[in-house]
């Protein structure tokens, strides 16, 4: 099991960036997929954003984000540009231990482990 740990958010500009991070335990991190997930008050939980174990291969829900990640940090990165007060959530990243390839997953189900999340409030 993977402990994850997200930091980062908080309040934050409409039009503005914020970067939260996700850090992981152990030795493997790095053959992880890991994504990021949102859940909005009130509604469920949407993908967000997701990367290879190897970093080369994303898929993103929208073009303002990127996502990144430090293997060797067993550290992942989201950073949401051009903020939208419909961006505030929780914001949680999720691990899964096995893929085919280097490939991703952003299918909730498809993921092992989840962190508690981290709020990013987007104010008008």
């Amino acid at each position: 099991q993977v402990q994850l740990v997200e930091s980062g958010g908080g309040l934050a500009q409409a039009g503005g960036c914020v970067r939260v991070s996700c850090s992981g335990s152990g030795r493997t991190f790095g053959s992880y997929v890991v994504g990021w997930f949102r859940q909005a008050p009130g509604k469920e939980r949407e993908f967000v954003a997701t990367i290879s174990a190897s970093g080369s291969n994303t898929y993103l829900a929208d073009g303002r984000f990127t996502i990144s990640r430090d293997n060797a940090a067993n550290t992942m990165y989201l950073q949401l540009n051009s903020l939208e007060p419909e961006d505030t959530a929780v914001y949680c990243c999720a691990t899964r231990q096995t893929a085919i390839d280097d490939d991703y997953y952003w299918r909730t189900y498809e993921f092992d482990d989840w962190g508690q999340g981290t709020r990013i409030t987007v104010s008008s």
